[in-house]
């Protein structure tokens, strides 16, 4: 885990899974319960550790869906954040099917919109480094969208050179 090395935030962060294993990155655990720890880590720890840890995350689901064929060796970013959609569909157990959507792909851009209740802050963090694997020169994400301006869903937009 990210924050092992703080014992003092590692055991509070421990102590919001307890009765769920999370020995495996694989493993399951209620969308409140990761909600809470994401909210915890940004409130207590900060919006660049809940970005950082959305860098963790990122990396770990680049890795998981190169390993399991859904990307192939150099994807484009749209084929990135379609296997991203997948992924979201399948590990997230939510009767309502949310997680992401690919809005527009182009060129330089593609834009997703986030229908989860994902931690908005981590997300620019995953996505971040999920277009940098794709190997595109100087990405960037930002709103487009946001919840917390009282649109509907966030909207991130991605562009690079």
């Amino acid at each position: 885990m990210l924050f092992k090395d703080n014992t003092q935030d590692y055991n509070v962060l421990k102590k919001m899974t307890e009765g769920h294993d999370i020995s495996l990155p694989t493993n399951l655990v209620p969308m409140k319960v990761y909600n809470d720890m994401c909210d915890w880590i940004e409130s207590q720890i900060g919006q660049a550790n809940t970005k950082k840890l959305g860098r963790k995350i990122g990396n770990t689901a680049f890795n998981a869906m190169y390993s399991f064929k859904m990307i192939s060796e150099k994807p484009t970013p749209e084929e990135a954040m379609s296997a991203l959609a997948k992924v979201a569909s399948s590990m997230i157990q939510d009767p309502k099917k949310r997680g992401w959507e690919i809005l527009e792909s182009g060129k330089k851009s593609i834009t997703m919109r986030r229908t989860q209740t994902f931690n908005s802050t981590l997300q620019f963090g995953l996505l971040d480094e999920i277009i940098r694997k794709t190997g595109v020169v100087s990405p960037k994400v930002e709103y487009q969208k946001s919840i917390a301006n009282g649109d509907e869903f966030d909207e991130y937009k991605i562009t690079w050179l």
